[in-house]
């Protein structure tokens, strides 16, 4: 079956399971302005299953042709089927597949869940197998772009829960450190938070050195999980 006659069945079905009050709650989430159809996560992520049966006989290329459709509607249920999907051809990463996942995040992403669902999965687990691509985060770090600039960092939130690239975290911290925007700084300091789980006294030793100019946004997130002397410590002016 056509790409195009299978993703029209998946508008369809969201069309079908829209609910208003999901519709409305869903605004509350964003400051920005999201197209969505209202329907429940758990909903989509059936339907992301269900037609994922589908797709699976089709090539990887194919796979990624109908997420790039999906991610161009705009629609976040939709970017949610596309994180799905890529994330489920996860054995068959190659390294130049970051170029794709590097265009739909420059292209694309235009909130938090959808930065948030797609890096965490998709671009972690690539990172994990290619490691050497990290690099690009960097660039990425220093995009006029606020959901780039988020992705640099939150990209590593799955590998760094297993122990790994803390040196890697401390660079994009420090070319974040100082950013403006609150979703960013709530992006490395998620990221801070989480590589204190597994290495909490030099995630409190960096933030004691760059307290000062930390913005406490930021400071919040990253000792979130740390004792409570700690906090205080870190906290205290």
């Amino acid at each position: 079956m056509k790409n195009e006659t299978i993703l029209q069945r998946i508008r369809e079905d969201l069309q079908k399971h829209w609910d208003p009050k999901t519709k409305e709650s869903t605004k509350r989430f964003f400051k920005e302005s999201v197209d969505s159809y209202g329907v429940k996560t758990s909903l989509v992520k059936d339907i992301a299953k269900q037609y994922y049966r589908e797709m699976s006989s089709k090539t990887k290329a194919e796979v990624f042709s109908a997420c790039s459709s999906l991610w161009a509607s705009g629609y976040l249920e939709e970017t949610f089927i596309a994180c799905n999907w890529s994330q489920r051809l996860h054995r068959q990463y190659h390294p130049n597949d970051f170029q794709q996942f590097q265009e739909w995040v420059f292209r694309y992403i235009s909130n938090w869940a959808s930065c948030d669902t797609f890096c965490n999965h998709t671009i972690g687990t690539f990172l994990e197998m290619y490691p050497d691509h990290i690099k690009e985060l960097y660039k990425w770090a220093e995009v006029d772009n606020r959901w780039v600039r988020r992705a640099s960092a939150v990209s590593l939130i799955v590998p760094v829960r297993k122990g790994m690239f803390l040196a890697e975290v401390f660079h994009i911290a420090d070319i974040l450190l100082l950013d403006p925007d609150d979703m960013v700084q709530k992006g490395y300091g998620w990221l801070l938070k989480v590589a204190s789980q597994t290495h909490e006294t030099e995630v409190f030793d960096y933030v004691m050195k760059n307290k000062v100019t930390m913005p406490r946004t930021a400071l919040r997130y990253a000792i979130e999980k740390m004792p409570i002397e700690r906090k205080r410590e870190a906290m205290r002016k």
